[in-house]
């Protein structure tokens, strides 16, 4: 196996385990706040925000946030133009969404995005140094990987919440 087919079936596997979540994201439980400020909601959006601004930087694609008309479709108003990251409690709490094919959707086009750019790249574009900023410096297979491991982590938190139902949070 190619490093590039290993890096591709890491980032498919968000995706994977966000489809599964599919039969219970009704909107209560995609908006619920469980002693914290990131909703199931949030945490799926930003998990592909995440991937595909990080994805549209390395691969000098516009990103499918804006291509793909999601920030339109999202209609979140001001936090249309950010990724989450950093965010406050109050802009946490401002990403609602009940719509779980809507996020699904989002979450897929920006898994698409990185396979397509991870199946444009040879394996030794994989060792090319692409932020010096670090120590050690970050290599492209480095930041590939921290890109599909931060959109597991968050996926594997919102399979969490699912998980308590949304008993939990009467």
């Amino acid at each position: 196996m190619r490093a590039t087919e290993a890096l591709v079936d890491l980032a498919r596997r968000p995706l994977d385990a966000a489809e599964a979540l599919r039969p219970q994201l009704v909107p209560e439980l995609l908006n619920a706040h469980p002693h914290h400020d990131n909703s199931v909601a949030w945490l799926l959006w930003h998990a592909a925000r995440e991937i595909d601004e990080q994805v549209a930087s390395l691969s000098g694609e516009e990103p499918i946030w804006t291509a793909q008309g999601f920030d339109r479709r999202f209609d979140l108003g001001p936090a249309a133009s950010s990724i989450g990251y950093g965010h406050s409690a109050e802009e946490a709490r401002s990403i609602v969404s009940g719509d779980a094919a809507l996020l699904l959707e989002h979450l897929r086009a920006a898994v698409e995005a990185q396979v397509a750019y991870l199946m444009s790249l040879d394996d030794p574009a994989l060792d090319d140094v692409i932020d010096e900023a670090w120590d050690p410096p970050v290599t492209r297979a480095s930041r590939l990987v921290s890109i599909s491991a931060d959109a597991l982590e968050h996926v594997g938190q919102a399979s969490y919440v699912v998980g308590l139902g949304s008993g939990a949070f009467e």
